[in-house]
């Protein structure tokens, strides 16, 4: 009988800690592991075509499911690859976890050799050195804890040679979820929930911002029912859109995607109630959105300080189904059970106009043989059922796709923290091998063309697991933010524009299906045409390189030209 080796004892460990599927490339630092991982019961594995995309898979999987994802890659350069996807999800506050080989802790000399934890640590994930035999269940555990508790990604860095000897212990592995400490919800302080009930009583045009913490309290129907009470209307953060697209005062997102109308009801806000919301720069577009606003922020963890500017005016530290709950009950008692409060916000001519306006209406001349990106996803969102994912890219065209309404935070994955493009279509594969049963997969990925372009070998990996996505590519022919930018300051645009690539015929060419579409009215057809089989595809919109998404003409006006 072969003795069990440790590599297989860690990845026993990692299914005991729930993983049932690994992002993968394939090296001598981490081919043992991952081969010994997919050779158990329910393991998926997907194995990519460049270390990033891995990861960049893992995040989107977390995204689609809830779970903390697993990515590997080997030591040295496959490590170093990590650099941009690592911090992404450091500042998306996604819990992952990576197994990382290491350079052999016994060699002499290996020509891959690097020291990967400042790397890693430089990105602000965590590193864990697993350079000792008898305490490789501990590591792991504290891999998986970390990643739990505190929302972010870990490397656990496992030398190559002592991978496969054999295990210092054979006790059965104790997963980090026994570990984690029951609380329960944290709780408001009444004192604190009396002051901001007598703020909403007063307040003329009160807004409730839910962030992703109200998704993951389950408070979505308490936080709505707060909203009604107080008369307030209604907006998310980017990570949370679309979760009161059913409601008639639901303003979309708040900050640097926020609609024209959204801009001009925030503007007048005289109090926001922040749920679950970190209240980030971009959630605050700068400090510009709702300039006149008292600012109270309930979170389990809230921080006065966001990124140079006061986060909020009041704060409560607490659970946010908890304290919507407690506001609900404070009102019925201090202003008596469906007595209305001061709110004025709430008008039929604002409930009109949020169901019949564009999010944006600004005219831009486009040239015949080219489409407005509007138009497209405008288009795009009355076609794809809303039960299918929507996978955002990054860049100048990610504006435009936020704008989709009446699909669930749950099913619209869009990372944009770090601001990195070339994401999208990893990203779209960690939803598809999240979501897909065979090639039943409903993932829709809209992204732009030279995102795209930075990890198309991708492409491959979509057709040789057979997963299906429709990718849908604003084709302008550049990096779109770029162009805006020179143009705005009249410099000459020519280094960021390289033309437009067939987007369709690549597609083809890793035996996929493609079609370059200048016509909307073409899009019904091939939408049935696509949903009929089953290989990913590529739709190559041709979009004309005038229109100026909303967010790039306020910045470059203020002179920052950030996204």
């Amino acid at each position: 009988m072969q003795k069990l080796k440790l590599y297989q004892a860690l990845a026993e460990a990692f299914v005991a800690e729930g993983v049932d599927t690994q992002f993968i490339l394939m090296g001598d630092g981490n081919m043992h592991w991952t081969s010994a991982l997919q050779k158990l019961p329910g393991i998926k594995t997907v194995h990519h075509r460049h270390e990033h995309c891995a990861v960049a898979a893992a995040m989107g999987y977390h995204v689609a499911t809830g779970k903390i994802a697993a990515a590997s890659v080997t030591c040295g350069p496959g490590l170093t690859q990590l650099t941009t996807a690592l911090p992404a999800a450091v500042r998306a506050r996604i819990p992952l976890v990576v197994f990382a080989g290491e350079s052999p802790i016994n060699a002499k000399f290996y020509n891959q050799e690097i020291a990967q934890l400042p790397l890693v640590t430089a990105t602000g994930a965590h590193y864990i050195q697993a350079h000792s035999l008898p305490r490789m269940h501990e590591y792991v555990r504290e891999a998986f804890h970390v990643a739990r508790l505190e929302r972010r990604p870990v490397v656990l860095g496992v030398p190559y040679d002592l991978q496969t000897l054999a295990p210092a212990t054979t006790s059965p592995y104790v997963p980090s979820t026994r570990y984690i400490p029951n609380g329960g919800r944290p709780r408001p302080d009444p004192e604190l929930v009396a002051a901001l009930v007598a703020r909403i009583r007063e307040a003329k045009k009160p807004i409730v911002i839910a962030g992703r913490g109200v998704l993951h309290s389950g408070a979505k129907s308490a936080v709505e029912a707060v909203a009604d009470r107080c008369g307030a209307a209604l907006a998310t953060t980017l990570p949370a859109r679309g979760l009161f697209d059913h409601h008639p005062y639901s303003l979309g997102i708040s900050g640097g995607y926020a609609t024209k109308l959204c801009r001009e009801v925030m503007a007048e806000a005289d109090l926001i109630l922040a749920f679950g919301a970190r209240m980030s720069y971009y959630t605050v577009d700068g400090g510009n959105i709702f300039p006149q606003a008292f600012v109270a922020q309930i979170d389990t963890a809230p921080r006065g300080l966001s990124e140079g500017a006061l986060a909020a005016n009041f704060f409560i530290t607490a659970d946010a189904r908890v304290t919507a709950e407690a506001i609900l009950t404070e009102l019925d008692a201090t202003l008596g059970a469906g007595k209305p409060t001061a709110a004025t916000v709430r008008t039929n001519e604002l409930a009109h106009r949020i169901a019949t306006e564009l999010p944006d209406d600004h005219h831009f001349e486009i040239a015949p043989g080219l489409l407005d990106p509007r138009a497209v996803i405008r288009t795009l969102d009355d076609i794809i059922p809303k039960d299918w994912d929507i996978v955002s890219g990054s860049g100048h065209q990610s504006y435009f796709n936020s704008q989709m309404r009446g699909r669930p935070p749950e099913k619209f994955c869009a990372i944009r923290e770090f601001g990195a493009i070339g994401n999208g279509l990893s990203y779209a594969i960690g939803v598809a091998a999240a979501r897909a049963e065979g090639r039943g997969g409903k993932v829709v990925l809209i992204e732009g063309d030279g995102s795209l372009l930075m990890h198309i070998q991708e492409l491959e990996t979509l057709k040789r697991h057979g997963l299906r996505v429709l990718i849908c590519v604003l084709n302008d022919g550049a990096y779109g933010a770029e162009i805006h930018k020179f143009r705005h300051t009249g410099e000459d645009d020519s280094g960021a524009i390289f033309g437009r690539p067939p987007f369709e015929a690549i597609a083809q060419g890793f035996g996929l299906v493609g079609a370059e579409v200048r016509d909307l009215a073409r899009v019904s057809g091939l939408f049935d045409e696509f949903a009929a089989q089953g290989e990913a595809g590529v739709w190559n919109f041709q979009i004309s390189d005038q229109v100026v998404a909303p967010t790039m003409r306020r910045n470059v006006v203020r002179g920052h030209g950030k996204m």
